[in-house]
C-alpha cells in the first residue's frame, strides 16, 4: 500500500498549491480567506513597515518610549469596523482572555454553544444544543431571574458547520437587565457584512454593551488580536495587567493593515466570485452544507478527504470535537484560488462527493 504524503513538515508558505514529495496538491484549507499571505502588494507594505519600525517591539505599551503606530492602528481599526475605540494585542487569544477575565467578574456568566476555548474562564462550559434554542432559553432565564447584570459570551458564528448567528434575541431581554455581550468574530471580520464583521450589526442600547474580540491573523492576514468596544470599556481594558504587561504585535504588520483597505476590498470581491462558482455547483448536492457569503463548505461524507487526496486535492480534515471524534471534512475557499483551480475542484467533486 502506498504511504500517504505528510503535510506537517512544510518548508514553504501556504498558498493555493502545496508541493510535497515532488507532487503539487491543490489546497483548500486554512483560514487565509482573503489570500493576504500571498498578496504581493500587501507583502511590499509589510516590508516597508519593517524598514520603518523594525522587526519587532518587545516592550510593553506602558513604556516611556513608544511607537505611535499602535494608537494610530487602534483608531484606524475602530473607524474601519464601526466602534468607538479599539485595543490591539499580540494575538486574538490574548485579546479574548483579557476581555473575559476582566469583564466576567461583573455579572452572571452564560456561554453560547461551541464557544472558542480562548473565551473559556476555566474549563469547557459544555453548552449543548442549537444556538437558536439556547438563545430562547437564555432570554427566559434572564427575564425570570432576580439578578440584574449578565455577561453573555459567544462566537459570532460557527465556522466548522457553517452558521452565522443572529443576536437580535438580546432585544427581547427586559430593559432593567444590564447586559455585556462578548463576541468572538475571528472568522467573520473581513468577510461577513461586506468585510465589516459583526460589531456594527449586533444590537446595542442603554442596557446592552457589546465587545467584539478577533484574531487579525485570518482574513486580515496580520499576527495580532483586536478588541472593538466603547471608549469607556477600552479605557478599562487598557488598565488590566494582561494589557499593561504584554508586548504588542510587530508594528510592520499593523502598518500593512492600515495601507490595505483597497487590497481587502478587491480580495473580498474575488472571494465572492469564487464562492458563487462553488456554491452554484454544490447547491443541489445534499452531501454539502454551507451558508451564503461564507467560504467554508462542510461535507457529510467522512471519506471525502481520502478520496480527494488521491486526486491531489488537500482539504481541511480533522477529528471533532476531540481526537477521538468523527472526521469532519471542509473545503475552504480563498481569494488566492483562480477559476481554473476551482473548475478542477468542481469536476473532481462531481465524481467523488
Amino acid at each position: 500500500m502506498q504511504e500517504e504524503p505528510k503535510f506537517d513538515q512544510l518548508e514553504r508558505p501556504l498558498s493555493s498549491k502545496i508541493e510535497v514529495g515532488g507532487h503539487d496538491y491543490l489546497y483548500f484549507g486554512g483560514t487565509a480567506y482573503l489570500g493576504i499571505p500571498q498578496d504581493e502588494v500587501f507583502f511590499q507594505h509589510y516590508l516597508t513597515g519593517i524598514k520603518r519600525f523594525g522587526l519587532n517591539n518587545g516592550t510593553s505599551r506602558t513604556n516611556n518610549v513608544q511607537l505611535g503606530i499602535y494608537n494610530q492602528a487602534e483608531s484606524f481599526a475602530a473607524s474601519s469596523f464601526g466602534s468607538e475605540a479599539a485595543l490591539i494585542t499580540s494575538s486574538g487569544y490574548l485579546a479574548a482572555k483579557l476581555v473575559v477575565k476582566e469583564l466576567s467578574k461583573f455579572g452572571e456568566v452564560r456561554y453560547a454553544p461551541a464557544t472558542h476555548p480562548a473565551l473559556w474562564q476555566n474549563e469547557n462550559p459544555k453548552v449543548e444544543g442549537a444556538f437558536t434554542n439556547w438563545a430562547d432559553s437564555l432570554v427566559a432565564e434572564i427575564n425570570q431571574s432576580e439578578k440584574s447584570t449578565w455577561i453573555i459570551i459567544s462566537n459570532s458564528m460557527n465556522n466548522l458547520f457553517p452558521e452565522i448567528y443572529d443576536f437580535s434575541f438580546v432585544q427581547k431581554i427586559n430593559k432593567d437587565k444590564q447586559l455585556v455581550l462578548i463576541v468572538d468574530d475571528s472568522h467573520g471580520i473581513g468577510i461577513n457584512n461586506e468585510g465589516l464583521g459583526a460589531y456594527a450589526f449586533i444590537p446595542q442600547g442603554e442596557n446592552i454593551q457589546v465587545l467584539v474580540v478577533a484574531s487579525m491573523a485570518k482574513a486580515l492576514g496580520v499576527d495580532a488580536g483586536l478588541v472593538l468596544a466603547s471608549e469607556q470599556l477600552i479605557k478599562q481594558l487598557k488598565q488590566t495587567e494582561e494589557f499593561l504587561g504584554a508586548s504588542p504585535p510587530a508594528a510592520a504588520g499593523l502598518y500593512a493593515f492600515m495601507q490595505a483597505s483597497e487590497i481587502y476590498a478587491l480580495a473580498l470581491q474575488k472571494l465572492k466570485e469564487n464562492m458563487r462558482l462553488v456554491s452554484n455547483a454544490l447547491a443541489k448536492n445534499k452531501a454539502w452544507h454551507f451558508v451564503e457569503g461564507f467560504p467554508v463548505y462542510f461535507c457529510k461524507n467522512a471519506e471525502l478527504s481520502r478520496s480527494l487526496l488521491q486526486q491531489h486535492i488537500l482539504v481541511s480534515s480533522f477529528s471533532y470535537p476531540d481526537k477521538d471524534g468523527p472526521i469532519i471534512n471542509r473545503i475552504v475557499l480563498s481569494s488566492w484560488h483562480d477559476q481554473s483551480t476551482l473548475q478542477t475542484l468542481i469536476e473532481v467533486l462531481s465524481d467523488t462527493a
